[in-house]
């Protein structure tokens, strides 16, 4: 890419599809949506591990816009939500805006010309780079060296962000692992060229992709290994088939569909009372997991194992029907004690016990503390984004940040959800995004900037309600970062977000007009 354009996006999963298509509708047409894989969909692209599904209803996991009354289970697998994305952007125009194999090695702002510098380089070279040097995804990349792929730039008034906080693979810290002369690889980048069958695997990490992964390994591996170091709780998956007298009614009366939904959305939003409100309410869930163990699990010893010392919902709670009963099978193996380390095909335990493997899969979850690498986003001053995320991150209303002006997040700090559709969420802040640059247009700005006192007054009231929630009653998990500080959830009902989004509050930006000079104060609109 070497042209100029009015709005860069980064990413085709649904914030990005879903900021494409409300700009199209709006008549904005001088955009580009950067995607660094070699097709569309985002996190439904690049998770492709072998039981990958959702765990929000199918008739809410999709756009309001473009509900969809052909979903083949109530809870989509990984291929019927990718293709459902790919429809979204075929049937809304997007395709030719969309540049695949595009990875976005840096934005950096120019404060001279209130505009962005947009860096990217062609993914495939990027990959095989990293693969030669050892690197993983999320590592810094080293400028200085001549082999790094040429990057190519470009100009864009404004940038938004659509990766996710989920989206760069975390690894685990174990000496040794490096020299692991097995086959190994992350959930995110499963090889399914590798035949499992009559392998020993060891899966490290019991997350919300192992339990999805895991009963589909243990069909074929000789002997799985699964080491966990804390239990989640687990739900039982309401999950079944959509009879096709139901995709009938849904085609032929969209507004069943409309009411389904809307009965989804409302089940689901009654669960913040016990995240947020009291946190005693959770008992029940907690009951209802503890049987979904036992009706499951015979064997004492591994129901220990497997039951948290935490309260529910101090960390994700999971769903599923064959998690369990992969656990029972005779060539799985529930190992507590910990890796002390990995010597060439071994795996050395804290307790001195080796265990030879042929096939190491990661389930260790994301960065979500670390979603945006070091040096790819600098703001005003050429600041990194890190840097002023060196306390956890925050922004306002999770779209904007202070110092960054003309940048947008979807999916930003603590907007996450554990209790609903992230769509919902997304949706609201695009809402958010297209009213600030339709404000721009109207009212001749050339860039916005949330100032750092409303940043800081938003994320004081955020973290009041959150130091209330049962996400802060003792367990380690992503949500909160290594300082106690919940970076990640939004702490109420989405409606109440929603409605904080409905209008850009231009009160809070320093909103500099076209007719500034450089080095003229912006000023407070």
């Amino acid at each position: 890419m070497s042209h100029n354009t009015k709005i860069a996006i980064i990413g085709t999963g649904f914030s990005g599809l879903g900021m494409g298509i409300k700009l199209k509708e709006a008549g904005y047409h001088d955009f580009v949506i950067l995607e660094q894989s070699d097709d569309i969909g985002g996190t439904w692209h690049e998770n492709h591990y072998p039981g990958c599904a959702c765990d929000v209803q199918s008739a809410l996991y999709s756009f309001s816009f473009e509900q969809n009354p052909n979903w083949s289970r109530r809870f989509a697998q990984q291929p019927e939500i990718k293709a459902y994305l790919r429809h979204c952007a075929e049937k809304y125009g997007l395709t030719k805006h969309i540049r695949l194999n595009t990875h976005v090695a840096g934005a950096r702002y120019d404060e001279a010309r209130a505009s962005w510098t947009v860096e990217t380089c062609d993914s495939p070279q990027l990959w095989a780079y990293m693969q030669d040097r050892g690197l993983k995804p999320g590592d810094g990349l080293n400028r200085s060296d001549k082999a790094l792929p040429a990057l190519q730039s470009f100009r864009a008034d404004i940038v938004v962000s659509g990766m996710g906080g989920l989206s760069t693979p975390a690894y685990p810290d174990i000496k040794g692992l490096a020299s692991f002369t097995g086959k190994s690889f992350h959930s995110q980048g499963w090889d399914h060229s590798y035949d499992l069958r009559g392998k020993r695997v060891a899966v490290i990490g019991t997350g919300a992709s192992a339990i999805q992964f895991v009963p589909e390994v243990a069909k074929e591996a000789a002997q799985l290994d699964l080491y966990q170091r804390t239990p989640p709780w687990i739900m039982p998956k309401p999950d079944r088939t959509i009879r096709s007298l139901e995709k009938q009614l849904y085609r032929r009366f969209p507004e069943t569909l409309n009411a389904y939904r809307q009965s989804l959305y409302w089940m689901l939003e009654g669960r913040v009372l016990g995240f947020v409100g009291n946190p005693r309410i959770l008992k029940l869930g907690e009951l209802q997991a503890r049987r979904h163990i036992r009706s499951q699990i015979k064997d004492k010893a591994l129901r220990k194992k497997v039951t948290p010392d935490f309260h529910f919902g101090c960390k994700r709670v999971l769903i599923s029907n064959n998690y369990y009963p992969a656990l029972v099978q005779d060539n799985v193996s529930v190992l507590t004690d910990g890796i002390r380390e990995v010597r060439g095909h071994v795996i050395v335990d804290n307790q001195g016990r080796e265990r030879e493997v042929d096939c190491l899969i990661y389930g260790t979850g994301f960065k979500a503390q670390d979603p945006i690498p070091a040096g790819m986003v600098r703001g005003r001053g050429g600041q990194d984004l890190l840097d002023a995320w060196k306390d956890g991150a925050e922004a306002y209303k999770g779209s904007a940040i202070a110092g960054f002006p003309n940048f947008f997040m979807l999916m930003g700090p603590n907007t996450g959800l554990g209790h609903s559709s992230m769509v919902y969420m997304i949706e609201s802040q695009i809402q958010y995004v297209m009213d600030a640059l339709k404000k721009m247009d109207r009212r001749g700005w050339r860039s916005v900037e949330v100032k750092p006192e409303a940043q800081s007054r938003y994320n004081a009231s955020v973290h009041a309600k959150l130091g209330d929630s049962v996400w802060h009653t003792g367990c380690k998990s992503w949500y909160v970062n290594e300082n106690g500080k919940n970076t990640t959830l939004w702490p109420g009902f989405t409606w109440q977000f929603r409605q904080q989004t409905l209008r850009f509050d231009s009160a809070q930006y320093w909103c500099e007009p076209q007719a500034a000079t450089v080095g003229e104060a912006a000023v407070a609109v």
